[in-house]
């Protein structure tokens, strides 16, 4: 019985051991069981009660703890595995019962010291135990920081795409607003900057997975929704006026975006194709199309084709990341903007209302 307790508890230890590595140290995706466990038995019972809010505002309450939740929750669930994996580790080696087994391990794990022996073997076993806390909490500290100090760098974009969006932002509102406050000639500079972003949430949500379940600050803002206004925007850009240039930094916005998303969905298990073809279809339709054609054209912004010569060109390149989007976006129940995709429950699709521009009265 107890060489049986011992690999039992060899088991546990080496399993959370391999967890707290691929979640804390590891600076690469890592798919970690464990914490996947964690955050999706949290998000049942908080889902539950946000499906049964009236508006978006009360949803966004009741889950925005949900992500910081299970960072607290997994490190006591990481030290409470130590301390059942030593204590069965510590009663393989001696014959120590299940509540002194437990006692002497919970003593070196949280460094107490209150329990100790002269035998050898337990002994090896409470320095290990003892290593093991310190460690694991100084790791969670450390993390801490790093995770926050991505989340903060998303969200900064997030934030300033509100000013040429509206919130929630929308493809079309992007290209409307730039064109009545004519900054067209800017659009370039916010394509290469939300490709960077792109680039560095690929990076930090890809490493870091729990980063994509953290909600912004406000109920209308949204990481997701926001990039694929942005991407919208691009293909709009590309689809209307494909003799302006450079092309490149739409391009390249749009390259870097479906990458990400790619890559985020490889890390939580999502199928998609990875080499869609241009007549593929949509799901969003042509009716949908025109009512952002209108909105950009309402505020003056030029237009080389026809929506009806623009829209295959729009469709084949949104072909590359709608799918993915709309199923992140249902995922993390995003705010439900316009071409951003269903969500859990029936609600009202949230659209920005372009500024008018007043002038001062002149005598």
């Amino acid at each position: 019985m107890r060489p049986l307790l011992g690999v039992i508890g060899v088991l546990i230890v080496l399993g959370v051991f391999s967890s707290v590595v691929r979640t804390l140290v590891m600076p690469r995706p890592s798919s970690s069981g464990f914490t996947r466990v964690v955050l999706s038995a949290l998000f049942v019972p908080f889902q539950l009660v946000a499906d049964r809010c009236s508006s978006v505002e009360r949803k966004d309450r009741v889950l925005a703890p949900v992500a910081p939740l299970s960072l607290l929750v997994t490190l006591v669930l990481w030290l409470f595995s130590f301390l059942i994996g030593y204590a069965l580790l510590e009663a393989a080696v001696s014959d120590l019962g299940a509540k002194a087994a437990i006692d002497e391990a919970g003593s070196s794990l949280f460094t107490l010291g209150f329990a100790s022996s002269n035998r050898s073997a337990l002994t090896a076993v409470d320095f290990c135990a003892a290593a093991t806390g310190p460690i694991v909490i100084a790791l969670q500290i450390g993390y801490l920081p790093a995770l926050y100090s991505a989340y903060a760098a998303r969200e900064a974009e997030v934030t300033l795409l509100q000013s040429r969006s509206g919130s929630p932002p929308w493809g079309p509102e992007i290209l409307a607003r730039y064109a009545q406050a004519e900054l067209l000639d800017s659009l370039d500079e916010l394509f290469s900057n939300w490709e960077r972003w792109a680039a560095q949430v690929n990076e930090s949500h890809t490493t870091y997975a729990v980063l994509i379940q953290f909600r912004s600050a406000r109920a209308t803002r949204n990481w997701m929704v926001s990039m694929l206004s942005v991407l919208d925007a691009a293909a709009l850009q590309l689809a209307f006026n494909p003799s302006r240039r450079p092309q490149t930094p739409a391009r390249m916005a749009l390259r870097a975006g479906y990458v990400c998303l790619r890559d985020l969905a490889d890390v939580r298990g999502i199928a998609y194709t990875s080499d869609p073809t241009p007549e593929d279809p949509v799901d969003l339709d042509y009716a949908s199309f025109l009512q952002g054609v209108d909105r950009m054209r309402d505020q003056g912004f030029p237009m080389e084709r026809s929506p009806e010569e623009a829209w295959p060109h729009f469709r084949g390149w949104r072909v590359n990341y709608e799918n993915l989007a709309y199923r992140l976006a249902y995922d993390i129940d995003a705010v439900p903007a316009a071409w951003s995709g269903p969500r859990r429950t029936p609600s009202v699709i949230l659209t920005p209302t372009t500024p008018k521009d007043r002038q001062p009265a002149t005598r």
